[in-house]
């Protein structure tokens, strides 16, 4: 699919919001012992993060960036994290709605998001969907995903140049997102428009997901089916690129092309080491404080603004995304989204020390 059938960008100006409904069907006050935001609203923000696999960044960054800036505005949070399984996820969004939301924050797993929303909104509880979009959901809040598949298909171009392959023969394997994961085809076609305008045709493209195991397996066999032959991988996140990783390592392939997102430390120390040759870094602070703004916005009874729409209509509001390559990864450290000792352990100490990676 084009760019354009899955995001049409607009202004929009006034976007209409839901009322806030302040409590729940269970007749208590429905703000869950929430304090004083101010004269003029309470209320209790339910946050349900969907793994801790797929990525760090849920626990050890939303999780507390989130509870952070609720709390700093006067509001209650309930954090709370489905580990992967659509039936917690459930449980956990029925305990929260008994208990009371004045917002519901949702990071959809696998659809579980969308009878959330509709209970939520049944009760008249404004609902975000948070880095990835489910049907349901009022706003939208989330880095700019297409910008970041076009990042991505971007670093397989520069990957290829600095090895001197010609993109419209190199081979070049796609490694997507879990296709019930909204995100995953902007990701794709974001990228897919990069490297195909190039003269990129995949030369393989197994069943995406998101594990890095399952990521491995699936790569090891599609290189077995190009007789080991491979110029460059587009990866959807450092996570999989891991994986993607291994089997190069495994079968002493360098020089080759790869992609990623996330800038988590797997990916920042592959980079150092020339393995991957680039991350998409999602500053989650950005994210987070622009969905803290929203939620903030709704339980005070406001209508926040965005300046995108989702195909559906939904409001998009939108994150700016980075491209990190070796020179760039000091960056990362040094805005607390890695720590330098675990980016720069004694593996990885001389490159650190190459590119300027302090602490």
């Amino acid at each position: 699919m084009k760019k354009s059938s899955l995001l049409a960008v607009a202004a929009l100006t006034g976007v209409a919001a839901m009322a806030l409904a302040g409590c729940s069907s269970s007749g208590n006050d429905g703000n869950g012992g929430s304090t004083d935001a101010g004269a003029d609203s309470q209320g209790r923000a339910c946050v349900i993060l969907p793994d801790a696999a797929s990525s760090p960044r849920w626990e050890n960054f939303d999780k507390k960036y989130l509870q952070d800036g609720l709390e700093a505005a006067g509001f209650e949070a309930d954090i709370q994290n489905a580990q992967g399984d659509v039936n917690k996820y459930s449980t956990i969004a029925d305990q929260q709605l008994t208990k009371g939301c004045g917002v519901m924050l949702l990071v959809d797993y696998q659809g579980a998001a969308e009878a959330v929303a509709e209970k939520a909104k049944g009760e008249g509880i404004p609902v975000i969907a948070y880095d990835r979009p489910f049907t349901g959901a009022d706003y939208y809040v989330s880095f700019d995903n297409v910008k970041v598949g076009e990042l991505e298909g971007q670093t397989v171009l520069d990957g290829l140049e600095a090895a001197g392959k010609d993109p419209a023969t190199a081979v070049v394997v796609y490694m997507g997102g879990d296709p019930t994961d909204g995100n995953a085809a902007m990701f794709h076609d974001g990228a897919a428009q990069v490297m195909e305008a190039a003269g990129i045709k995949p030369a393989a493209e197994p069943t995406g997901v998101w594990d890095q195991a399952k990521s491995q397996t699936n790569f090891e066999q599609a290189l077995t089916s190009l007789g080991g032959k491979v110029d460059g991988v587009w990866v959807a996140n450092d996570t999989n690129a891991a994986g993607v990783i291994k089997v190069l390592q495994d079968n002493n392939l360098t020089g080759v092309a790869v992609s990623g997102q996330d800038a988590n430390v797997a990916g920042l120390q592959n980079i150092l080491l020339g393995w991957q040759t680039a991350t998409v870094y999602k500053p989650v602070k950005d994210e987070a404080t622009a969905a803290v703004d929203t939620a903030v916005a709704l339980l005070k009874g406001d209508k926040p603004s965005a300046t995108a729409k989702l195909d559906d209509g939904t409001p998009y509001i939108q994150v700016t995304p980075i491209l990190v390559g070796p020179d760039k990864v000091k960056d990362v450290v040094a805005a607390g989204d890695a720590a330098y000792d675990d980016v720069c352990t004694p593996e990885v100490q001389a490159a650190c020390e190459q590119y300027g990676v302090t602490k």
